[in-house]
């Protein structure tokens, strides 16, 4: 390796060649890899099933519970460039496999450290990022390498897959409930015809406080979060049910611009008053000669989507009905209940409603939700009822739930299980290490530094739990030199297992698409050697 003294020679300054003064350069891509370090240092301890949970607490006083990497850099502040990537980053491991939101956080953290000592040492940046870039596609190869090919017809291995996922999570102790729940979820709405997509926005996960996190349920059908009107008096329960979802109002027309009409005498505020009733029980004949007897209602903005008079007269007509329907709620509904959706009186006809055998209104916790079962040529798509004793473990419930269906997706998409518990990360650090003795010059010495950044995993996973990081770091190497591709850390034991046997498993895409995003970031902020603040 090149001795420091002679890269820092000021050039010969003759009339062709200038001294430039590249002492700035270095200081903002210090200023850059310090910033992305102390993001990644805030995230780490949250690492693993031992991992420390994080409280936010927001401008306007909400307070937020969870331990998802994540959303825990979605709502921090972070204000230097370069930090703003971690965050980013983190976002698109979300996005592209759902769960390792905090080890690719970590796994850059890591690498930023080490390439920080190589720059110190003198090497070239770009050297240090194209031996990242060789480095990743080596280890991505070396996982596959690794990787266990998984059936969907396996429900087992689906399920273990995401409660190790759940483990981690604050409601790890009701893992044994989520998991196979999220499995089923996932499942059921895989379509025969293209078996490698799974759109989760067939799953509606809908929160309802009240019970614990034990009475999570998924429902085969619809369920709102809301009661159904009882305005005169109308129907809660309704067998045989043919189900409208309009998308206009049931109500007496406006002017269309702000004008305001005077009535001078009592004849003529009659004549309104009975053409509104007119105009509204002429509406609702048209839908009950349909035979329709339960209504889905969108929010309105413009104007009222019921008044009282149309709520009686529905009541009167023994409609069910349900308002306030969300607008983006509405293709998922119709969806479920493979009906259309009406925009207008003049369109409602039999063939676009949707059957079910039962719309009732069951009480909950301290408030009702109405539920929709036995639904006629069901579309595929699942609701979760979600619950739990109060608002900041419902919310983190939920976003458990999410990672596990997207382990769950990540395993239908790409369909090998890889062990877990910070195996592949040392046996990548164990074998790109031989590599780096394999290739020459500074690439062999960037590479090892790559290895040796991949022990922060199992290192942390180590420290979390309270166990001596160095001798367990160093006993893994030892088993894995030996041959012992599996062994992880198993926590609870807190020891040295097999972890495959511990069913301590999760997706290839997981740990792949954290390392190649992870580099890809790294590099980004490695070329990065000047700020311009534009104003």
């Amino acid at each position: 390796m090149a001795s420091p003294a002679v890269i820092s020679q000021p050039r010969s300054s003759s009339k062709t060649e200038s001294y430039v003064d590249n002492k700035r350069k270095e200081d903002i891509r210090q200023a850059n890899i310090l910033a992305a370090r102390a993001v990644a240092d805030a995230v780490r301890t949250s690492l693993g099933p031992k991992g420390m949970d994080k409280m936010i607490s927001t401008a306007n006083g909400e307070v937020i519970i969870t331990n998802d990497g994540a959303t825990i850099l979605n709502k921090m502040e972070v204000l230097q460039p370069a930090a703003k990537m971690l965050v980013e980053l983190s976002k698109s491991q979300d996005s592209a496999a759902g769960d390792g939101t905090t080890t690719v956080v970590v796994i850059a953290g890591a690498l930023l450290k080490q390439c920080h000592i190589l720059l110190s040492h003198g090497v070239h940046p770009t050297v240090i990022s194209d031996s990242l870039h060789k480095a990743a596609i080596r280890a991505v190869d070396v996982l596959t390498a690794m990787a266990v090919p998984v059936e969907l017809t396996d429900r087992d291995s689906l399920v273990k897959s995401a409660s190790t996922s759940l483990n981690s999570k604050v409601v790890s102790q009701y893992s044994t409930l989520l998991a196979p729940l999220a499995v089923d979820a996932v499942l059921s709405v895989v379509d025969p015809a293209k078996p490698e997509v799974v759109d989760l926005r067939d799953i509606r996960i809908v929160k309802k406080l009240g019970g614990t996190v034990d009475d999570t349920e998924t429902v085969k059908g619809l369920v709102f979060d809301k009661k159904a009107s009882h305005a005169a008096g109308g129907p809660t329960r309704m067998e045989n049910a043919k189900i409208a979802v309009i998308q206009f109002q049931i109500s007496p027309p406006k002017t269309d611009i702000e004008q305001s009409i005077v009535v001078s005498d009592y004849t003529q505020m009659d004549r309104i008053l009975k053409e509104e009733r007119n105009y509204i029980l002429g509406m609702i004949k048209k839908i009950k000669a349909t035979g329709c007897n339960v209504l889905l209602i969108q929010k309105s903005i413009l104007r009222d989507a019921v008044t009282d008079l149309s709520l009686h007269y529905l009541a009167k007509a023994k409609i069910l009905v349900i308002k306030d329907v969300e607008r983006d709620e509405i293709e998922f509904i119709t969806k479920t209940l493979n009906c259309l959706p009406i925009a207008n009186i003049e369109h409602f006809r039999a063939e676009k409603l949707g059957y079910a055998d039962l719309v009732e209104e069951v009480s909950l916790g301290d408030g009702k939700i109405v539920k929709i079962t036995g639904i006629q040529n069901m579309g595929r798509t699942t609701t979760v009822l979600v619950r739990g004793s109060n608002q900041l473990v419902l919310d983190e419930a939920e976003r458990s739930l999410h990672d596990a269906l997207c382990v769950v997706r990540c395993l239908v998409s790409k369909r090998f299980l890889i062990a877990g518990g910070g195996a592949p990360e040392i046996e990548l650090s164990r074998q790109l290490g031989a590599w780096a003795k394999v290739l020459q010059g500074m690439e062999g010495y960037c590479v090892k530094s790559f290895a040796e950044a991949l022990e922060v995993v199992p290192y942390t996973l180590a420290e979390n739990a309270g166990l001596n990081p160095i001798a367990i770091v160093t006993e893994l190497r030892n088993r894995h030199a030996q041959g012992e591709i599996n062994t992880g850390i198993n926590v609870r034991k807190g020891q040295i297992t097999n972890i495959l046997e511990e069913n301590v498993v999760q997706p290839l895409l997981v740990s792949t698409s954290a390392i190649t995003l992870a580099t890809e970031c790294v590099r980004m902020i490695l070329k990065i050697d000047d700020i311009v603040t534009v104003r």
